[in-house]
């Protein structure tokens, strides 16, 4: 038998990525200068927000969330488990085809035929 922990109401469980020591440029900072990192992955999904399609989130995804209400969870040594609520979820990373790709462009719009719109 193994212990979990499962979110309830409008909550999600997220895996803190690791925080960076270097910057982009390849700068080594000190340990108490780390970059605050606010992306990680879902670890788990509260059934409400699981069965509500206004949240298009799923287990593994990663995501970009405001720490101000996550609550952390000591369930792992190194502590990075967090209990976030669905509102402070900002952004979903995706990979594949982007949204824009369905967007087409006025000259593609203006260029076809009105007859064969859609009303």
């Amino acid at each position: 038998m193994s212990d979990w922990v499962e979110p309830l109401g409008m909550r999600i469980l997220i895996r803190k990525d690791e925080s960076r020591q270097t910057t982009k440029g390849g700068i080594v900072l000190p340990d108490k200068a780390e970059i605050p990192n606010i992306t990680g992955r879902i670890v788990e999904i509260s059934i409400q927000i699981e069965r509500d399609d206004d949240f298009p989130i799923k287990k593994y995804d990663k995501v970009l969330f405001n720490p101000s209400e996550a609550i952390p969870v000591d369930f792992e040594p190194d502590n990075v488990l967090f209990v976030v609520p669905i509102e402070d979820v900002v952004a979903v990373f995706r990979r594949g085809d982007s949204k824009t790709d369905e967007v087409r462009s006025a000259e593609e719009h203006d260029a076809e035929d009105p007859d064969e719109w859609d009303d």
